[in-house]
């Protein structure tokens, strides 16, 4: 469907497509479910963020009130937040500058 799209528009609809292909017929994921698909699908970027106090506000309320479940918009919000505090986006941003 973006055959022709920008690269950041394909990199969202990635984003859609993978949460899609793991959400329940609602839509949704569990918090357990949302913080596998964390660890498989988005790996790199949290590899080593463990002792970081963010991270593990993030990944405890991930473990908590197993019924709720996590919508698009909650995951990428999560998706968007675990971006940010990574150590690999300060290496993306080293190599932008050394170009």
């Amino acid at each position: 469907a973006l055959g022709k799209g920008s690269d950041l528009e394909k990199a969202v609809a990635t984003a859609a497509l993978v949460y899609s292909n793991s959400a329940d017929p609602q839509g949704k994921l569990s918090k357990a479910e949302t913080k596998t698909l964390l660890q498989t699908q988005f790996g790199a970027f949290i590899q080593g963020q463990e002792n970081k106090p963010k991270y593990q506000e993030i990944i405890s309320a991930l473990d908590e009130e197993l019924e709720n479940k996590i919508d698009f918009e909650d995951f990428m919000i999560l998706l968007v937040s675990l971006t940010l505090m990574s150590d690999l986006l300060q290496e993306i941003k080293n190599v932008k500058k050394t170009k």
